[in-house]
C-alpha cells in the first residue's frame, strides 16, 4: 500500500472544488486566527475573522493581512480604505464559536458584534473597535495595498499604533507566551487548535547547537 499521495499542479486543478480547498488551505500549516474590528463611513461597526495575518517587519513595526480578490464588497477592506485604521484581535476559546459566526455574510449595515454578542472597546488612540473580550489586540493604521497579480488577492500592510497585552503573558525580553494567552491556531478555514510551547532556542549562530532558553522549555 503506498503510504503517500501526490499531486501534480495540472490534477490539483481538476480536483473538486471543496476538496482542493481544503488541500490547499490546510497545506501552509498552522496559522494565527484573529478578529479584525473597522468602521463604516456610517460607524457602524463591523468585525471579520481572517487566518492570513503575517509579519511584515519589526522596525517600523508592520502586521499584513491578505484579502480575497474584490468580486464581491469586501466590507473590511473597503472600511481601512475609508477610515485608514483597524483592529487586530487574538481569539481564544472562549470567544470560538462568536468568532467563527463572523465569517457569515453580514449585511454592510449590520454589525458583527451585535450579530454574534461580542462587546466592542475604543481606546481613543484609534477610531477602529476592538474586542473587549480578546486578551492580546492590535491596533494599526493603513500603510499599503498591494494587489498579487498570480491571482488577484490583495496584500494590506498596517503601521502598528498600538498594543494591549496582558502582563502576566509578556516576558523581560518581549516575548509573548501565546499558549498562557490562550491564542489559538488555525488550519485551513474551520479548524481551530490549541497550541503547546515545547522550547525556545537560543540564537542559531555557524559551529554552534541551539540550547534551549532558560525557563523556557514546556
Amino acid at each position: 500500500m503506498n503510504r503517500f499521495r501526490r499531486f501534480q499542479y495540472v490534477e490539483i486543478g481538476s480536483l473538486e472544488k471543496q476538496y482542493r480547498t481544503n488541500l490547499i488551505n490546510t497545506l501552509s500549516g498552522f496559522k494565527s486566527v484573529q478578529l479584525c474590528g473597522t468602521v463604516n463611513r456610517k460607524k457602524i461597526s463591523n468585525l471579520a475573522i481572517f487566518n492570513s495575518t503575517v509579519h511584515i517587519g519589526a522596525n517600523p513595526p508592520l502586521l499584513g493581512i491578505v484579502f480575497r480578490p474584490p468580486s464581491v464588497p469586501r466590507h473590511t477592506l473597503q472600511n481601512i480604505l475609508d477610515t485608514g485604521f483597524f483592529t487586530l484581535n487574538h481569539v481564544h476559546k472562549y470567544i470560538l464559536q462568536q468568532a467563527h459566526q463572523c465569517a457569515a455574510r453580514y449585511g454592510e449595515d449590520e454589525s458583527e458584534f451585535n450579530a454574534v454578542g461580542l462587546l466592542e472597546e475604543y481606546t481613543g488612540t484609534i477610531p477602529a473597535p476592538y474586542v473587549k473580550e480578546s486578551l492580546i489586540k492590535v491596533g494599526l493604521s493603513f500603510a499599503e495595498l498591494h494587489e498579487i497579480k498570480a491571482n488577484g488577492t490583495q496584500l494590506m500592510i498596517g503601521k502598528i499604533e498600538e498594543i494591549t497585552v496582558p502582563t502576566h503573558v509578556l516576558g523581560e525580553d518581549g516575548y509573548l507566551d501565546l499558549q498562557r494567552a490562550g491564542s489559538l491556531a488555525i488550519a485551513g478555514l474551520d479548524g481551530y487548535h490549541s497550541t503547546e510551547k515545547l522550547v525556545r532556542l537560543s540564537y542559531a549562530r555557524p559551529g554552534s547547537t541551539p540550547e534551549a532558553l532558560q525557563g523556557f522549555t514546556a
